[in-house]
């Protein structure tokens, strides 16, 4: 099957606490969103992308593109008013019978190895989604109360989730709701299970100045593959 990638970059800076939105913050050189899609590029050569970025953002992405000779192909197209709406526009673009992958442009550490793996789910089994396990210790907070809970029952979830293309775009007919945080969600609400795979530790989002420290710092320790 043919394979997409939706690269969703419409975040802003406000919690980062910069004025230049956080896919265009530069790591190693090169804005964060570059770094991302040539981890799918070099994953898989022949993906077809689809960046879906804020309409004023367009020129500011291409400026980018001519300071850092970035060339790849790729389809751009307009983000909406949530994360939701911007996906949806995305998939407007991705044929059927075809597998989709998206991916938040902020995870720039996303592994070779887990691209290929959550593909290779998805193209198995209708749809997969990278988790790592929680190492923290957790505690579940009702009102005043507040209780331990089972650390080995709970996964913090990844990107990219990948899809059949016939399926995921039929989810995302249903109407918005606020508890759709991720597109696995979305799939979950049409009535289908979610298959798991590995993730890599190293795919944290950066959403905090804090992130980019970590990624910057992960960057130099070795590559990830």
């Amino acid at each position: 099957m043919k394979r997409h990638i939706i690269i969703v970059a419409g975040g802003s800076g406000t919690r980062m606490k910069s004025a230049i939105p956080k896919q265009f913050i530069e790591l190693g050189g090169k804005p964060v969103v570059m770094h991302t899609i040539e981890k799918f590029v070099k994953a898989i050569p022949t993906i077809q992308i689809i960046l879906v970025l804020p309409d004023a953002l367009t020129n500011d992405w291409k400026a980018l593109c001519s300071k850092h000779n970035f060339t790849q192909k790729l389809e751009l197209i307009n983000g909406g008013e949530t994360r939701y709406h911007s996906v949806k526009n995305g998939l407007s673009l991705v044929p059927d019978a075809s597998l989709v992958g998206i991916h938040d442009a902020a995870r720039p550490l996303v592994s070779e190895e887990t691209i290929l793996k959550t593909f290779a789910l998805a193209e198995d089994r209708g749809n997969a989604a990278p988790v790592i396990p929680v190492s923290d210790s957790l505690r579940s907070v009702r009102g005043k109360e507040n209780t331990a809970v089972d650390r080995n029952n709970y996964y913090i979830v990844q990107t990219p989730q990948c899809f059949h293309s016939d399926l995921i775009k039929k989810a995302f007919l249903k109407a918005y709701k606020p508890e759709f945080t991720d597109d696995a969600t979305v799939l979950e609400a049409f009535g289908e299970k979610i298959n798991l795979t590995e993730g890599n530790i190293e795919n944290i989002k950066i959403t905090t100045a804090f992130d980019l420290v970590i990624a910057e710092q992960l960057m130099k320790a070795k590559p990830v593959l």
